[in-house]
C-alpha cells in the first residue's frame, strides 16, 4: 500500500520543524477525485475571503491509506459568523444549523453538502462533553483530538500538516493517543472504545499495545459508566465487526470494562473467541459475536437496558441465546431440514436472516452457503381453498391447514395444491 502512495511522482515531500510540524505533498488519484464542482466552489469562497480551509480527521487518514473517503470534514480559521456572512454574500444555502453552537456550518453547493468547522480548543471538559472556544491555531485544534492518526490536516493544495507524528504512526500501523493517554481519556471517556475500534482498523496484529495506554484505560475505565448507552453501542458494534475483535473483547474483559458497557461481567469469553474465529470471514452481525458472551436471556435484557440497542438487534441476541444448542443439524435428517422447517414454521419475515446468523455462530459454513441460496417456498393451500371444499369451521380450518403443512414439510415442500387437498375429507 505505502509503496504506491510514496512512489516517485505521486508525493513530493519537504520536511521542516516548527512546533514539531511535519509536512509533505499528497497528489494521489483518490485526493484529486475529491475536487468536484462543489468542492471547487467551496474553496473559491474561502480563498476570496482569505480564510484557510483544510480537510480534517478521518478523511485525511483514509487518503493516506490509499482510500477515497466516504465523508469529508473540513476545518477552517473562519468563525461561524464569518462563514455565514461569506456564504450569504455568495448566495450559498446553509442547512442544518444544529451544529452551529459547536462551530460547524453546513453549506450546500452544487447539490453537495459540506460541513466546515471552526478550529477549536477545549476550555473545560467533564468526561462526556467539552466547552470550546474558537482559535486560528491549527496545532491547538490538533491537540484536542483523540488519536495521532486522527489529528492530521490536509490543505487543498495537497500539503499534509502533521503535528503529532500521526503519519508515522499510520505507516507503522500504530494507534496512539495525542500526548497523554490519561488526559485524552479523561476529556471524553468514550475515547477508550474509540481506541479499540481504531486499533481494529489500523493495527496489523493483536497485542501490539503500549503498556502505558492500557494502564491509562484500566485506571479510567469507571468513567465509561457515565457515557450514554447509545454512544457506547455505536463504537462497540463497529469494533466487533473489525479486525482483532476477539482479542479486543478479551482485552476489554481483562481491563475490567465489561461491567460499564452493558456486557455480562462474567461473559463467556472462550465461547466468543470460538464463535468469532469461525464466523469472522462470513460478515457476522455485531450481535452474532456478542451473543456468545451471554449465558441467559436475562443478560441480554440487561445489555439492552444499558445500550438501548434496536429491536432487531435485541431479538437476534435472544434468538441466538435460545437456539444456539436447540436448533442444530441432525444426523437423522437431511442437513438443511431442521433449519428450513424452522423458517417455514416461524412465518416471520426475518427468520431466514436470523437462521443464517445462527449458522455463522455455529460455524456451519456449507449449510450457510446452502441456506443463502435457498428461497422460502410458498405454502400452496389457503383457508379459502378449504371453504370451497365445505370446511367452514374456523377451528377445523386451522387444524386442517396445520395437518396439510406437516404433510407438505415431509414431502420437502414438493407437493402442489391438488396433491395436498386430496388429503382433505370432503
Amino acid at each position: 500500500m505505502w509503496s504506491r502512495i510514496l512512489s516517485p511522482g505521486v508525493i513530493s515531500r519537504t520536511r521542516f520543524c516548527w512546533r514539531s510540524l511535519f509536512t509533505m505533498k499528497l497528489k494521489t488519484s483518490e485526493f484529486q477525485s475529491l475536487f468536484t464542482d462543489g468542492l471547487n466552489g467551496l474553496a473559491e469562497v474561502f480563498e476570496k475571503h482569505q480564510h484557510e480551509l483544510r480537510i480534517a480527521g478521518g478523511a485525511v487518514r483514509d487518503l493516506l491509506s490509499g482510500k477515497r473517503p466516504e465523508d469529508v470534514d473540513f476545518a477552517t480559521t473562519a468563525t461561524p459568523e464569518e462563514m455565514k456572512r461569506m456564504f450569504q454574500t455568495a448566495g450559498i444555502r446553509m442547512i442544518n444549523n444544529k451544529g452551529e453552537k459547536h462551530g460547524t456550518i453546513t453549506a450546500r453547493i452544487h447539490n453537495e453538502n459540506f460541513e466546515v468547522t471552526t478550529l477549536r480548543v477545549d476550555v473545560q471538559t467533564d468526561g462526556r462533553h467539552a466547552e470550546v472556544e474558537f482559535t486560528t491555531d491549527w496545532q491547538k485544534d490538533a491537540e484536542r483530538r483523540d488519536l495521532t492518526i486522527n489529528s492530521l490536516f490536509l490543505g487543498l493544495d495537497g500539503t499534509l500538516y502533521d503535528y503529532f507524528k500521526g503519519y508515522e504512526d499510520l505507516q507503522n500501523c500504530k494507534v496512539r493517543f495525542v500526548g497523554s493517554a490519561e488526559q485524552r481519556i479523561q476529556e471524553d471517556y468514550l475515547r477508550i472504545l474509540r481506541y479499540f475500534r481504531f486499533y481494529g482498523r489500523v493495527a496489523l496484529k493483536p497485542g501490539d499495545h503500549e503498556p502505558e495506554t492500557l494502564a491509562a484505560i484500566r485506571e479510567n475505565s469507571r468513567g465509561l459508566a457515565a457515557i450514554s448507552g447509545e454512544r457506547i453501542w455505536v463504537e462497540l458494534k463497529k469494533m466487533v465487526v473489525g479486525n482483532h475483535a476477539a482479542h479486543l473483547l478479551e482485552l476489554m474483559y481483562n481491563l475490567e470494562l465489561a461491567q460499564y458497557i452493558g456486557l455480562p461481567p462474567d461473559g463467556n469469553v472462550e465461547e466468543m473467541k470460538r464463535v468469532w474465529q469461525k464466523a469472522k470471514d462470513h460478515s457476522p452481525k455485531p450481535m452474532t459475536i456478542l451473543a456468545a458472551l451471554f449465558h441467559c436471556p436475562e443478560e441480554v435484557e440487561k445489555m439492552d437496558i444499558r445500550l438501548k440497542v434496536s429491536k432487531e438487534e435485541k431479538t437476534l441476541a435472544l434468538f441466538l441465546v435460545k437456539y444456539r444448542q436447540e436448533l442444530c443439524k441432525s444426523d437423522d435428517e437431511p442437513s438443511m431440514k431442521p433449519f428450513t422447517d424452522f423458517i417455514i414454521d416461524s412465518r416471520e419475515l426475518d427468520s431466514q436472516s436470523k437462521v443464517c446468523e445462527l449458522l455463522k455462530y455455529q460455524g456451519e459454513e456449507k449449510l450457510l452457503a446452502e441456506l443463502c441460496r435457498w428461497s422460502v417456498p410458498r405454502f400452496p393451500v389457503s383457508g379459502h381453498d378449504l371453504r370451497r371444499m365445505g370446511v367452514t369451521s374456523g377451528k377445523e380450518i386451522g387444524a386442517t391447514l396445520q395437518k396439510l403443512r406437516d404433510i407438505w414439510k415431509k414431502s420437502r415442500y414438493q407437493m402442489d395444491k391438488d396433491e395436498l387437498l386430496s388429503y382433505v375429507k370432503s
